[in-house]
């Protein structure tokens, strides 16, 4: 099997099929060894900057010298992505063996895996055999029964902001949805996180874990050193900081530093130059007003065309109200992308008070350095997006 061979096994999956729940995943890590229970793990949920508390404290543990397996999703353009050992990605080669073995397994033991749930299981095995120091987790959806989920002890928990999303399985209200998020505290452990939700406190008072809440104060020249931008980006870092004062405290402060400089997280607020554009997976009111407080800090009085796609299971109304509010709107454009679940133009334009335009490919975008062009919304519309044209 070759690495085509295995996206299209994958796919053929349900590239967008969820079903929640651990049973599957528990069945599939036994018959190969339970790799997870080899593995000391760093687990991070939230709704909001998950993936970049994952990115930064890779990028600070391999500085500090730590040989880190880091596990994030979606990806931009190709399925290595999501697994990296020491901020190498899986090759390609790797993903395939890796695929058609576990895959092999779960036909014959007649456990019908999602797509998630295969990366997952990946990732496990992969880290596992390659002796990683640490793991670290970014989970896919929720907590409680997410495919992450099934290691019985981590080094700590940590939980970022928390905001309605994905509220037709995880709840309708933010305190629903931290309890699903709180279902990765685990015994006796500590959860690290910028959220007081009675919820989180309960299950970390039942599972005997210490709660650490924390206060979003950054010294100076860690601030300073931070390569991601955005204001938000400060409340991820004030986590990370948690997790290396109780977790990691002989990391000198040059280590941290060094770490924050290097670190990277694509299509988090992320600046094309050659293109005079801005890249950032949006795709939530939360996010979207993360979004236009960093373009009004950023780019002040800057002529601004945006690039507009979500899933109809979002609140695509309230984003698009953000966009509309831009006092320096130039031109909006939306985009429809393959997905099942992808809203169409009709629909997005229908609830839009600006004159939009209906967008069929990115190279029917006129890029200008007078005019900022800002590409929002679903990581899948940016991925399919981005690979019609070599942008980063």
């Amino acid at each position: 099997m070759n690495y085509n061979d295995a996206i299209k096994l994958l796919t053929s999956q349900g590239k967008f099929y969820i079903n929640l729940g651990l049973d599957r995943m528990q069945q599939i890590l036994d018959l190969l060894g339970n790799p997870q229970e080899r593995l000391k793990c760093i687990q991070v949920a939230g709704t909001n900057g998950k993936g970049s508390v994952c990115t930064m404290l890779d990028s600070i543990l391999r500085t500090a010298g730590f040989k880190t397996g880091l596990y994030t999703s979606p990806h931009i353009f190709e399925y290595t992505e999501r697994i990296k050992i020491s901020g190498v990605d899986i090759s390609k080669q790797d993903f395939a063996n890796y695929t058609k073995q576990i895959t092999i397994l779960a036909d014959k033991n007649n456990i019908h895996l999602t797509e998630f749930e295969i990366l997952t299981t990946i990732m496990f095995k992969y880290f596992a055999d390659n002796n990683i120091d640490i793991a670290i987790i970014e989970t896919g959806l929720g907590g409680r029964f997410d495919a992450t989920n099934v290691i019985s002890s981590n080094i700590c928990s940590v939980i970022t902001h928390i905001d309605l999303d994905h509220t037709d399985r995880l709840g309708d209200t933010k305190e629903k949805i931290a309890y699903e998020k709180a279902g990765i505290i685990k015994k006796d452990s500590i959860v690290i996180t910028s959220e007081g939700y009675e919820a989180i406190k309960d299950k970390a008072d039942e599972m005997g874990a210490l709660f650490v809440l924390v206060q979003p104060y950054i010294p100076p020249e860690y601030a300073e050193a931070l390569s991601l931008k955005g204001n938000q980006q400060y409340e991820n870092l004030a986590l990370v900081l948690a997790v290396l004062e109780l977790k990691y405290r002989d990391l000198s402060p040059d280590t941290i530093i060094q770490g924050l400089k290097n670190v990277k997280n694509p299509c988090r607020f992320q600046y094309i130059k050659n293109k005079n554009m801005i890249v950032d997976g949006a795709h939530n009111p939360n996010c979207f007003k993360a979004l236009r407080e960093n373009l009004d800090t950023y780019y002040p009085n800057t002529p601004k065309q945006y690039i507009f796609g979500c899933l109809n299971t979002k609140d695509y109304k309230s984003m698009i109200k953000y966009i509309e509010q831009d006092n320096n709107l130039d031109k909006i454009y939306f985009y429809h992308f393959n997905n099942q679940n992808s809203c169409d133009y009709k629909t997005l334009s229908k609830v839009c008070s600006k004159p939009s335009f209906e967008l069929k490919s990115i190279n029917d975008i006129t890029f200008s350095q007078d005019v900022l062009t800002v590409v929002c919304g679903s990581f899948y519309m940016i991925n399919e997006l981005l690979n019609q044209n070599d942008i980063i």
